[in-house]
């Protein structure tokens, strides 16, 4: 019989690898928003059920980035993009609470430029 004087750990770290691989691609689908958008807070509103219809999320963050579909884009990336969309689209905006008022202004008039006022304006509820 052989002796086994040391364990080779190499198949060991292979599978923690992999298992640490498996770990961080289902963590990220996990997460639904990795943008750290804090919505304001409204107490008259209505539940928002949104139903199977392809949409497009936009959103403002806190220091007035853009992002379309949870992607970083610059006010000209934004404005080709939005010449491109069919005015029919079903549009979802998320704007941080702390954003400078004229940055959602800016938004809105890029929009209704384009004619697209197929919108959400997305907020959350107030708890009394």
């Amino acid at each position: 019989m052989k002796r086994f004087d040391s364990m080779n750990v190499v198949p060991l770290i292979d599978v923690m690898l992999v298992l640490l691989a498996i770990v961080l691609l289902t963590a990220s689908f996990i997460v639904n928003d990795k943008l750290d958008i804090q919505l304001p807070k409204t107490e008259h509103t209505s539940t928002y059920d949104p139903d199977n219809e392809d949409k497009l999320n936009i959103s403002i963050d806190q220091h007035g980035q853009f992002y379309w579909d949870g992607e970083e884009v610059n006010s000209e990336q934004f404005g080709q993009q939005l010449n491109q969309l069919e005015a029919s689209t079903h549009i979802q905006l998320r704007v941080d609470q702390l954003v400078e008022f004229r940055h959602f202004v800016r938004l809105m008039d890029m929009l209704k430029r384009q004619q697209h006022d197929n919108l959400t304006i997305l907020t959350e509820r107030k708890q009394p």
